[in-house]
């Protein structure tokens, strides 16, 4: 029987506990080899308002593929900007075990990986983080986050100033215009649809580590070359060079990925100034649904769960 699970069947068993080594597990895996997977590709439907990602990939514990639609038109309505599916296979004998709602796995996958590499590249004792930008992936990156650091001051700036107060309000926050959010700050993170840079590198304190996961176009970008030219870590290099107008357009010189770090083939200083740029993977996903699908073929809950023969 194939699952068909929803968005609240996952929310029940999905948790940044679990969720965060998985990620490092399967990024690991990923920089190892060991995983089959070719760069998304993106089908432009309108350009800026509506773009179709293919990404499929084969990894040790699963195989198959999310289609997720990304609409920056929708920002501002009651349309989350991302929606998608995945299917789920099993490696070994190719047979189907689920499909997944894909926009609650994607919120919180790209903020674990995050939150993995914020463990490695933070300065130690951070106190302060940043989130730029106030929408859904601000919210899952503070949640993430949370699970790695001891944050004593929390500071957030959107381009909607509205938007900013109202996301302080709701999680003990302080609003701040952009550049005084900047300075001084420990762990930044940027999650926007900026198509300019707006974070610049001479803000940085020397030290601080940024995670970049806003802006996935090849002509997009959040911050200035300053900023890049700092110690870079990816996700993907090919990826990146293929996606993400940060590293594109500033010809920044990659250190490592991330699964680098995590496997212990590269090891980088906390007291560098770290910029973690992350365009997101279809191996994470189908880790993140492999761990869903197991949680909750082991539980006797079964709540918004439906089966049907293939």
């Amino acid at each position: 029987m194939v699952l068909t699970l929803t968005e609240a069947a996952i929310a029940r068993v999905l948790k940044y506990e679990q969720l965060i080594p998985a990620m490092e597990e399967a990024l690991s895996a990923f920089s190892g080899g060991r995983v089959i997977q070719p760069v998304r590709n993106m089908l432009t439907i309108e350009e800026g308002k509506r773009f179709l990602g293919i990404m499929p990939a084969a990894a040790e514990h699963g195989i198959g593929a999310k289609l997720v639609c990304f609409f920056p038109k929708n920002a501002g309505t009651n349309v989350p900007t991302h929606l998608a599916v995945i299917m789920l296979f099993e490696p070994e004998t190719g047979k189907p075990l689920a499909f997944l709602d894909g926009r609650l796995i994607t919120e919180m996958r790209t903020a674990a990986v995050s939150a993995a590499v914020t463990k490695y590249l933070a300065p130690d004792g951070s106190k302060v983080l940043t989130l730029l930008g106030s929408g859904v992936q601000a919210h899952a990156h503070l949640q993430a986050l949370r699970h790695i650091g001891n944050f004593e001051e929390v500071r957030v700036w959107s381009r909607t100033m509205d938007h900013a107060r109202r996301f302080a309000e709701l999680h003990d926050a302080t609003a701040m215009d952009l550049e005084p959010a900047v300075r001084g700050a420990d762990v930044l993170v940027t999650a926007t649809n900026a198509v300019e840079p707006f974070l610049k590198g001479e803000w940085l304190k020397q030290g601080a580590h940024v995670n970049a996961v806003g802006s996935p176009r090849p002509t997009w970008r959040e911050l200035d070359d300053a900023a890049m030219h700092n110690t870079l870590v990816v996700d993907s290099r090919e990826a990146v060079l293929k996606e993400s107008g940060d590293v594109i357009l500033s010809k920044a010189a990659i250190s490592a990925e991330a699964g680098e770090l995590f496997a212990g083939s590269k090891k980088l200083q906390r007291s560098e100034t770290t910029i973690f740029k992350s365009v997101g993977l279809a191996v994470e996903d189908i880790a993140t649904a492999r761990l869903v699908y197991d949680a909750i073929e082991g539980s006797s809950a079964r709540e918004d769960v439906t089966e049907s023969p293939w």
